[in-house]
Parts: C-alpha cells; sequence; structure tokens
C-alpha cells in the first residue's frame, strides 16, 4: 500500500475529523488518495457503514477502482454504472463503497440509498446548480447521509455564485437554506430583465470566511515543488479575415456550398469561435475556408518530433478533420485508450474536455498538450491540463494554446485569465 505525504496526511486527518467537509485543491494534490485514506479508517473504526461515491463516469470506472487497490487494498468497492441492472447489483451487494455517475442521481433517487450512511462528492461542482435535476434529486434522500465529503479543484472557478449549491449538499447550514436568500445577502441585482447579478463589496471575504470551518485548503506551496514545471505557450495564427468579418458584422456568410446565418448575438460569438478553427456549421452541415490551425499544428506536432501529445478540442468538425490527418490517431472511446497511453504507445491522443476534465489520470504517456481550441469553462481548461500536470508526472509539462489572431480566441482566452484571478482569491481568503 502506497503511503501520503504529508500535506496529505493533514487532509486526511481533517476529513476524519469533520463529518461534513469540503477538500480545496488544485488538480493532481491527490484528493482520490486522500479521500480513500479517510473513508478506509471511517470504516475500520465503523465511523460509517457504507459509503456511496459520486464522480464523472470515466473517473467511476478508471480511476476509483485503481486507485483504490493503491491506497486502501482491504477496502470493497463496486462500480455501478450501465444499464439498471448492473446499477442495482452493485447497490445490493455487499462491498462497503459503491462508485456511481452524476447522471444516475435521479434513478437512484428513486431506487433508494439504504445502507449508506456516508457520501463524497468527487468533482463537487456538477452539482453547483440547485435548480438543477440531479441536485434535486439527491436532495430528496440526502437525509440518510450522515457524512458528507465534497472534493473539487474549481470551487469558483465560474463566479461566487456557484458556491452556494456546492455547500448546500454538503451541509446546508453553510450559506443557508435558499439560492435567493444567498444571492440576496451577497450580491446585487443589476439588470433585472436577464436576472444578472454583481458581487457585494467583500462579498468574497465574507463568503469564504463563513465556509472556512468545513474546508481544507491544500495550500500549493506544500506540494508545488513535487510537481514538474508547467510550460504554457501561445501558439499564434493567422487567417483572411473577410468572412469572420463579415459573419461579425453581418450574422450571416455565404459559401459556394452553405450559407451560415446566426440569429442572435450568443449564436455568432459560436459561429466566430468555429470560424476561428477555419470552418462554419450550419444545420449540422460543416465548410471549411481555412486550415491555419491545422497546418501550424503540423508544424508544432513536427517540430516535438511526434512526441506523444494530448490534443484537446471542442467541436465534432474539429475531431473529425484531426482524423482525416492523423489516421493513427486515438480517442478516449477506442479500446484501452488510457491503459495503451499511459504505457506509451499511443502518438496522438485526441480529446474534449468535457470527456477528459475531470479525475482520468493521464500523466504517465506524455507530457505535451495542445488546445485546438478552448472551452469558455475555466474548471475544464484547468482540469483537462490537470490530466497531464499532476503527481507522478516526471517532466516537464508543455501546454500550447492556439490562438487566431484578432477573433474571439483572443476574447476566450482573456476570459479564463479573468476568472482564474476570482479563484486564486477565494482560495486565498480560505487559508
Amino acid at each position: 500500500m502506497l503511503s501520503l505525504r504529508p500535506y496529505q496526511n493533514n487532509a486526511a486527518d481533517f476529513l476524519f475529523a469533520n463529518d461534513r467537509a469540503m477538500i480545496l485543491a488544485p488538480v493532481g494534490a491527490g484528493k482520490t488518495a486522500i479521500t480513500l485514506t479517510a473513508m478506509s479508517e471511517m470504516l475500520a473504526q465503523k465511523q460509517v457503514n457504507r459509503f456511496l461515491v459520486l464522480a464523472p463516469k470515466r473517473v467511476c470506472t478508471d480511476v476509483w477502482p485503481v486507485e483504490a487497490a493503491k491506497w486502501a487494498p482491504s477496502m470493497t468497492i463496486a462500480v455501478a454504472v450501465g444499464t439498471p441492472a448492473q446499477r442495482r447489483q452493485a447497490l445490493s451487494g455487499v462491498a462497503a463503497v459503491v462508485v456511481t455517475n452524476y447522471d444516475n442521481l435521479q434513478w437512484l433517487a428513486d431506487y433508494g440509498v439504504a445502507g449508506f450512511d456516508g457520501v463524497v462528492f468527487d468533482e463537487l461542482t456538477k452539482l453547483k446548480n440547485p435548480s438543477g435535476a440531479r441536485f434535486k434529486a439527491f436532495m430528496r434522500v440526502i437525509s440518510a447521509f450522515r457524512v458528507r465529503w465534497g472534493l473539487t479543484g474549481s470551487f469558483t472557478s465560474n463566479g461566487l455564485e456557484d458556491v452556494f449549491g456546492q455547500c448546500k449538499v454538503v451541509d446546508e447550514t453553510l450559506l443557508g437554506r435558499t439560492k435567493g436568500a444567498f444571492m440576496q445577502q451577497y450580491f446585487v441585482l443589476i439588470n433585472r430583465e436577464f436576472g444578472e447579478w454583481a458581487p457585494r463589496p467583500n462579498s468574497l471575504y465574507a463568503v469564504m470566511q463563513r465556509i472556512k470551518p468545513a474546508t481544507f485548503v491544500l495550500d500549493p506551496g506544500a506540494y508545488k515543488d513535487k510537481l514538474p514545471e508547467l510550460h504554457t505557450v501561445e501558439i499564434r495564427c493567422d487567417m483572411d479575415m473577410t468572412q469572420y468579418r463579415k459573419m461579425k458584422r453581418d450574422f450571416v456568410v455565404e459559401f459556394p456550398d452553405l450559407k451560415a446565418i446566426a440569429m442572435n448575438a450568443a449564436v455568432v460569438t459560436g459561429k466566430l469561435q468555429q470560424m476561428a478553427s477555419g470552418f462554419v456549421y450550419q444545420e449540422g452541415a460543416a465548410t471549411w475556408f481555412s486550415s491555419h490551425k491545422f497546418d501550424r499544428l503540423d508544424e508544432l506536432l513536427e517540430g516535438n518530433q511526434h512526441a506523444n501529445t494530448i490534443i484537446a478540442y471542442t467541436y465534432k468538425e474539429e475531431l473529425a478533420e484531426l482524423k482525416r490527418r492523423y489516421p493513427k490517431a486515438v480517442t478516449l472511446d477506442d479500446k484501452d485508450a488510457i491503459t495503451r497511453w499511459n504505457a506509451g504507445s499511443v502518438e496522438l491522443l485526441l480529446v474534449h474536455p468535457k470527456s477528459a476534465g475531470h479525475g482520468l489520470n493521464l500523466q504517465h504517456g506524455g507530457c505535451n498538450m495542445v488546445f485546438l481550441s478552448l472551452p469558455w469553462s475555466l474548471e475544464l481548461y484547468e482540469q483537462t491540463v490537470g490530466r497531464l500536470h499532476r503527481s507522478g508526472q516526471m517532466r516537464d509539462v508543455w501546454c500550447y494554446i492556439m490562438l487566431t489572431n484578432k477573433t474571439v480566441d483572443e476574447r476566450i482566452w482573456g476570459a479564463l485569465h479573468d476568472k482564474r484571478a476570482i479563484s486564486e482569491i477565494a482560495m486565498e481568503e480560505l487559508k
């Protein structure tokens, strides 16, 4: 059995001592190992009869069983994903820990959680929306769980408003029982028509101080020197801006085989992001008008001498073009993709941030990552980078951000930086 580092032991002790607690730690700090250690001790001392773990699906199947064998080999674990019959079999068995994915929450609430008195929310941000169906489903059975632990590396990644839902499922007393009261206390309504709120002065500090007793923050200084350097490099490219400017100005652009129309400003932003990558969709069909990003990608991969690389994409058409250009590229849906990648036998792994954004251990197969296009979500961006830049990575990690000059790419990249500033301030307030 592996041993925790001192800073991880402190976090495990915090969980053991607090029935309602959150661990806030950046990707790669070992949240799963920390939690497994605390869970094992709680079960051994009969403080908890049975744990339910909620996690993204790939994390359920590819992370928890693997990590449990390393950190808590005597602890029995079952994975409740797949068909209803497979889920029922796992839940009705004798395993001390059952892991299931958030998409099953509504089904689980109907099935029941008899016998469980501990729950772990892996990637707590999945329950940040108290109006969501999954959140409401869990609230129907929440009283069964005396012990509730939440794990996340992106607590405030998209703003302070996200904090309420995450805190409520861990401990309803932390920030009050209703989202409306929380918003009234810490925010000001600035646009009633569109429901836009802005934080009140010092609200970030006030919220963080209120939840501090239930929160353990892993100080980056404790483990930063254990991780290799992360190098983030902007890869700039240019394209003919004629069609892009027309779409931005007129919300419409015409090609010989396709006419793309944007009905409003929100839609046009999506169209402009597509066009920054050299294509545009209309009614499911796509037309290409520029290969600038892919030509630059060819140069980058050639310059890296075909070192194993993860390429993150946003659109299906980008994936299709990647497959056309690199026939040997592998996706996470391919057989044994993660095992083969970590063994070093996959040269190009193609991932979407929503599929690879949480929990997967990909640090053993390479140290290069390229964002062909960026997600708007800071959480998805940071979690995707964290697949490589995490504990166990032995080499410096190189993250390349492909940006088309004078396009919405620059706006997205800037927005991610702004959100990171909010997140970093929040973490400082909790120390």
